[in-house]
């Protein structure tokens, strides 16, 4: 059985998984090899827009266009997914029309004067979830991930607070009823 996800694909976690940086959480594969793999969490608002992060950048420093936590690793580390690789080139393609990084000045101009189009096709991310080689792999064989097709909609679209519920749902009757699961029945 392959373990491994492909650029591109999410992997949601099990309703039962109780770490507080992936409780229902929605992961966005960017790279599984086997040395390791990494991604990015779709799902997860941080408490901070562009213009307080980079407050000195002559263009983002005005906007204010949400940033998101996507994980625990390298806080330091702003990425940005978009759907617009016209005109923020530079890129690399996770398939399905969606594209990871590019050039940051594109970006900051395509930002700049209309948040809103932005936040239709750009998500400005802050870290990311990182495994070592094999890591990954051990939490999809004991069920503590559940891999789906990507849905672009589920980033630009879809209220964060729903995603990983709509995730699940798109499984169909292999995944019925989990999106309803505590992570400890005691919660019950």
């Amino acid at each position: 059985m392959d373990l491994s996800t492909e650029p591109g694909t999410v992997i949601a976690a099990a309703p039962d998984m109780r770490d507080p940086n992936f409780m229902h959480a929605v992961v966005l594969m960017c790279q599984h090899t086997r040395e390791g793999a990494y991604g990015l969490v779709i799902n997860r608002p941080a408490t901070l827009t562009v213009d307080l992060l980079l407050p000195d950048h002559p263009l983002l420093s005005s906007e204010k266009v949400r940033v998101y936590t996507g994980g625990p690793v390298g806080l330091d580390t702003l990425q940005f997914l978009h759907c617009a690789p016209e005109s923020i080139p530079g890129g690399f393609e996770l398939g399905r029309g969606l594209w990871l990084g590019g050039e940051l000045d594109n970006l900051a101009t395509y930002v700049a004067g209309d948040g809103e189009r932005a936040e239709r096709h750009v998500r400005l991310i802050l870290g990311y979830s990182g495994w070592g080689a094999g890591q990954l792999e051990g939490e999809l064989a004991s069920g503590a991930w559940i891999p789906a097709p990507l849905d672009r909609a589920w980033i630009f679209e879809t209220d964060p607070e729903v995603v990983w519920r709509r995730v699940l749902r798109s499984l169909g009757r292999d995944a019925a009823g989990l999106e309803d699961m505590p992570p400890d029945v005691s919660w019950n």
